[in-house]
Parts: structure tokens; sequence; C-alpha cells
């Protein structure tokens, strides 16, 4: 049984990695094929009539870690320099408002139709408003340099405000200005014990001399994330600092601290480090997905009440991201198509405790809103036309959102001969 099981997770992983693999030419989202592969594993065990031991415990277990994961690669890919104060702005505008505007408006329909409480209403509403950075961030590798940073920045600040705004509800019975106090009382220690515990791996990771040094710092990462959750803290705010404090340590050298390390000794350890959270973050993923899809129902999926729910939330999701983008003053494709739902929308959903929950939000709305949400998302990669490989070659510094479908027009007009001239660094790119 043991082997046999080596087998099937072993098989099961190269899998996965083909999957992640063929995105480039196939562009099908990993996520789908993963949970779709899960889904048949199970069939498989019913067919042959095969008993395993109950392994839903587990999900919750490898969400939270795939989520720190998650966040820490997407911090760690992220450049920290003036020349991203607009990208950062206008990332952050489009995390939180559509995360805001859709978790009320929802919160509105479910008090209307089911009768139901304000605060049991937004605690279920969240999940289902906040984009997956699992998914998003590995789909978007055929766009331009430009679109590929404004997703990393939207979906890993999606994820943390989302995170945070459902734990300050799930925490909250009364939302009031003592609710307030505390919470901004929460980001000051919490900010405090990220700067801390950043000078303290950091340190760590360009001293230690031992074979094994990268795990530790992982392993006490996670382990920072779990005690500052257990008191009640915003955790990812702390994932977020140190991956981009150690990712963009040539804009940081200036600070003090950086005296007593050797700079160009830890920029060479973190390029390691960046590799091991990679290689990391895909294996607990990929073991998520494959579980969650082995977790599914039949019934669950084909779920008919619940298909016209999921619609009418797929619907409001895109439109608010339609609004959003035209005020950011951003080309909608391809970006309109890049608000899946996946790990954490799960991973919330998880965590609402059995008297907070209701009956219109249940586990077959959440598969549903996540597989449309991905192959709408699928489409949008499919029928994208930029070449982003071409653009950036001919790129010689930052790209800038905004400017981009007039360029785009612009650059057609002019003769074949002058468009050498066409890409000075900075300029915006068609998208």
């Amino acid at each position: 049984m043991t082997t046999t099981i080596i087998i099937t997770l072993c098989s099961l992983l190269l899998i996965a990695y083909l999957f992640d693999y063929s995105f480039k030419k196939t562009k099908v989202p990993s996520v789908i094929l993963l949970l779709l592969l899960g889904w048949l594993v199970r069939q498989a065990t019913v067919l042959f009539e095969l008993q395993l031991p109950d392994l839903s415990a587990i999900l919750p277990i490898l969400g939270t870690t795939g989520l720190i994961l998650i966040v820490l690669e997407g911090a760690l890919e992220l450049e920290l320099n003036k020349s991203k104060i607009k990208l950062i702005r206008k990332s952050f505008f489009g995390a939180l408002a559509p995360l805001l505007a859709l978790s009320f408006l929802l919160t509105y329909i479910f008090e209307q139709y089911g009768g139901y409480t304000f605060r049991d209403s937004l605690i279920n509403a969240i999940p289902l408003c906040v984009i997956s950075s699992a998914i998003a961030i590995p789909s978007v590798r055929n766009l331009t340099k430009s679109n590929r940073e404004f997703v990393i920045y939207e979906s890993s600040l999606s994820d943390i405000l989302g995170v945070v705004f459902f734990n300050f509800m799930l925490r909250n019975e009364t939302v009031g200005l003592d609710s307030f106090g505390i919470f901004g009382l929460q980001l000051v220690v919490i900010c405090v014990i990220s700067f801390v515990a950043t000078i303290g791996l950091s340190f760590l990771l360009s001293k230690l001399e031992h074979h094994i040094k990268f795990v530790p710092i992982i392993l006490l990462t996670i382990l920072i994330y779990a005690i500052s959750y257990v008191y009640h803290l915003p955790a990812l705010i702390f994932i977020l600092i140190f991956g981009l404090s150690i990712g963009n340590l040539n804009e940081l050298h200036n600070l003090k601290f950086f005296d007593i390390i050797r700079t160009d000794i830890l920029n060479k350890e973190v390029n390691k480090f960046k590799e091991l959270t990679v290689e990391a973050t895909f294996l607990i993923r990929s073991l998520f997905f494959l579980l969650f899809g082995y977790l599914l129902e039949t019934s669950e999926i084909l779920n008919t009440s619940t298909l016209i729910w999921a619609v009418g939330i797929v619907v409001l999701t895109f439109g608010i991201r339609a609004i959003q983008l035209r005020l950011s003053k951003i080309p909608l494709k391809p970006l309109i198509f890049v608000a899946p739902r996946g790990l954490i929308t799960i991973l919330l959903f998880l965590y609402i405790s059995p008297e907070n929950m209701i009956g219109l939000v249940n586990k077959s709305l959440i598969i549903q809103v996540i597989v449309l949400t991905v192959l709408i998302m699928m489409v949008g990669m499919i029928t994208n036309t930029n070449d982003a490989d071409e653009e950036e070659g001919s790129d010689g510094g930052d790209t800038d959102l905004e400017g981009a479908s007039g360029q785009a027009s612009v650059e057609e007009a002019k003769p074949v001969e002058n468009k050498a001239d066409d890409h000075t660094p900075g300029d915006g790119k068609s998208t």
C-alpha cells in the first residue's frame, strides 16, 4: 500500500508539472486540469472500491501553507522603486475597490433574498470577491511585462486585503470605533514585528554557513505567520513586507541595519531562496487543487440550483472589473479576463463557522464560481494576440499601463521603417 501511494503521488505531481509546463502553448490554466485530475482519481477509487482515509482535514493546512508561499513568491518578484509608485497605486485600487463593491453588493442581495443578517451575509460574500493570485500569477506569463506586474501586485494585494477584511468581520460581532481602533493597533504591531523579523531573517540568510539554510528560513516565516494569526494580527502583511524587503535589497541598501549584512552575499542567497520558494509553491499548490478535486462530489459540480447564482456572481464580478479598469484608465483587454477565484476563495469558505454559514453559499456555488471565472480567463488568454516576448525584447525600460491603448493605435499608423524608434524606455505598450 505504501509503495502504491508513493507511485500515485509521484505520478500525479509529474502530470501536474506537465500541465504547468504546457500552459505556454495550450493556455489552459492548470487549476482546471488539476481539479479534473483529482476528481478522476476519486472516481477511480470508487470504481475499484479502494478505501482511503478522510483527507478533508489536510485541505486547510495545504491551503494556508500555499497562501503563505504564494504571497511570498509574488512579493519576491515585485520591484520596489519610485518608478513603480503609479503602478502600485493602481494595483491597490484594483484590489480594494472591486473587493468592497462586490462584497457589499452581494451582501445586500443575500440579505434581501435570503433574509440573512448583514454580518453573516458579508462573511459569506467576501470569499467570492477575492482574486486568486495562485491562479492569476501563473496564468499571465504570456502577457506583457507591464500587465504581468499589474496582475502580480493586484492579485497579491487582493489576497491580503481579502483575508484581512474577512478576519476583521469574523472576529468582530459588532463593528464600531473600538473595532477600528483595535485593528489600527494590530496593523502597527504587525508592521513592527515585520520590520524586526525581516532584519533577523535577512541576517540569518546572509550568515548561515550550514548546508541547509533555506528550509529553516521558510519554516521560521510560516511560524511567525502562524503565531501572528493566533494573536489576531494581519499576518499576511508580514509575508508581504519580508518578501518585498529581501527582494529589493538594491533599493534598501541605504538603510542603516544593512551595514551589518553583506548585501552582495545576501543577494546571491536571495536568488537561491526565490528558486526554492517557487518550487515549494508549485508543490503545495498542486497538492491543494488535486486534493480539492478529489474531495468534490459530482452532484456538487452539476448542482443546477446554484448555477444561476454562480452565473450572476460572475457577471457582477466582470462588470465591476470593467468599471474599475475604466476608472484606472487601463485598457480592458486582456486584463478584464484576469479575475479568477481559487485557493483563497476555498480557504476562506472553509474558515466560515457553521453558525455563520448561509444556505445560498455552499460548496457547489464556490466550485462553480471558480470554474466559470477560470474558464473566462482561459478564453481571454487564448484570444489575446499580444506577444510578450517580442515586446519585452524591444523594451528598454518600464512600461506604463495607462497609455497602452492609445499607443497601440499610434504605432499601427507609423511606417514600418520607423518602428525601431517607437520603443523608447518608459513608453506604453499595446495590451
